[in-house]
Formats: C-alpha cells, structure tokens, sequence
C-alpha cells in the first residue's frame, strides 16, 4: 500500500500503521513494516492473492454463495472483530471491499484507515465516519457509539452476499443515509428462499437499538454459523471467481 503524506493525512497514517502493526490475528491482514521514501509511505503488508469478498459479489449472476458459504465469511469476520473488539478498538468501515481473500481459503478483514482506539476515558466515540451504505443508523446520527456499529455493518454484508449490492445503493448517499436513520435496513428481497437461522442472525445484526445489537462474541455462538463449511470448500469458490 503506497500511500502520498501531506501535513494533514500523516498523524492519521501514523494511527492506522500503529493499529496495524498491534493487530496480530489469524483473520487480520498481516501488517510487517512502513517505511517512508521521500513523501511517500510504503506499508508492507500480508499478500492475499484471492481479492477481495466484493469480487465474489460482483460475479453473483454466475456464482451465487451458499448459506454455508456465508457462514463461513461471518465466522472469520467475527473471529476478526471480537479480537479488534477485545482491544477496544472500532474498525469503522466494514464492507466486504475490506474482507481479504486468499486461494487457501482465508477471509482477512483489512484497512485500518478509518479505525479507533477506545480507551478508560473515552469508551465511545461521535465521529461521522466510514462508507455511507454499510454505516450504522448511530454513526449517521453523530450519537454517541462503540463497536457495535462493527456489527451492523457485518449485517449489511451478509445482506450484500445473498442480494448482490448493500441495500438503498440505487439511491444517492444521503438519501440512503436518510433510510438508515428512519428507517433501518429494508427486508430482505426474497426471504422465502433463506434459512429461518439466516433470517435470525440478520434480525440481530441490524438490530437499530446499539444496546439490544449483540456483539461478535455472542454472534459466533448463533446456530446460523453451525452449518459453516470447510475452509477448502470456501478456497474452491475463490478460484472459480478467479478464473472467470
């Protein structure tokens, strides 16, 4: 990742870097060094030769991922996100641009840039920030949040995963920011043709009360990851989108 440093941009990649480099977790990007050539950071990173989850997505006509499929993503995506959470940290842009694939099967999540440090004294955070269609309705509403809004987002993927594109993307960014607010995620297209065990993990994800939203610990205990496949079978999917 190569990225140009102005007086404004370089304390926020000092961040990213610092949170980066502590992050060290089967289902994180590995980070392994920065350095800096005349304006220009270069952070060396962990290759992920599978892309990203957006690329399966966008082959959804040809390729559709299974309900074990998707299991299987939001089991490392939590995994992911309860260790982040553990540190007291928010990601803060969740999107499936941001979960890494390799060939072997793994799902890392990745880009840090937008991400917090929670700390004793300051255990929530009200900045408006991430990517409009997979925010939280507290983030858009400048309300006080923590890292449930991790979790609304991971819902919103799994909605990207079954219809193609996250909801209200047809619409400008504030008027889809105006529906998460009022109105929260909108029902699921064809519901008839997905699990009871989908329907309930999704509910819980994109509950719009933060207090009532469960976190990742209590998610990766849902019956819905049970039926979870193999991380080969995920890989052989990998390689199908790759030789499209």
């Amino acid at each position: 990742k190569k990225m140009k440093l102005t007086q404004q941009n370089t304390p926020l990649f000092a961040a990213e870097v610092q949170i980066m480099k502590n992050s060290i977790h089967p289902n994180v990007v590995r980070f392994y060094e920065s350095y800096i050539v005349r304006n220009e950071l270069f952070v060396v990173m962990e290759y992920m030769d599978g892309g990203c989850l957006a690329d399966i997505i966008e082959q959804s006509g040809t390729i559709k991922l299974t309900e074990p499929q998707i299991a299987f993503v939001l089991q490392s995506v939590l995994q992911g996100l309860g260790y982040i959470h553990s540190l007291h940290r928010i990601h803060r842009d969740i999107k499936s641009d941001n979960m890494l694939l390799s060939t072997l099967g793994d799902v890392k999540l990745a880009d840090f840039g937008y991400a917090a440090q929670l700390t004793e004294q300051k255990q929530k955070r009200n900045t408006i920030v991430g990517t409009p269609y997979w925010m939280a309705p507290e983030v858009i509403r400048g309300q006080n949040y923590d890292t449930k809004v991790d979790i609304w987002s991971t819902g919103i993927v799994m909605m990207e995963m079954v219809e193609g594109d996250p909801p209200y993307m047809d619409l400008p960014p504030l008027r889809a920011l105006f529906l998460i607010t009022t109105e929260g995620a909108p029902p699921l297209k064809n519901p008839q043709v997905l699990s009871d065990d989908f329907k309930d993990f999704l509910g819980h994800a994109l509950d719009m009360d933060p207090e009532a939203r469960p976190d990742a610990a209590t998610l990766l205990a849902h019956p819905f990851l049970r039926q979870a496949c193999s991380k080969s079978e995920f890989a052989a999917i990998v390689s199908r989108v790759q030789a499209l």
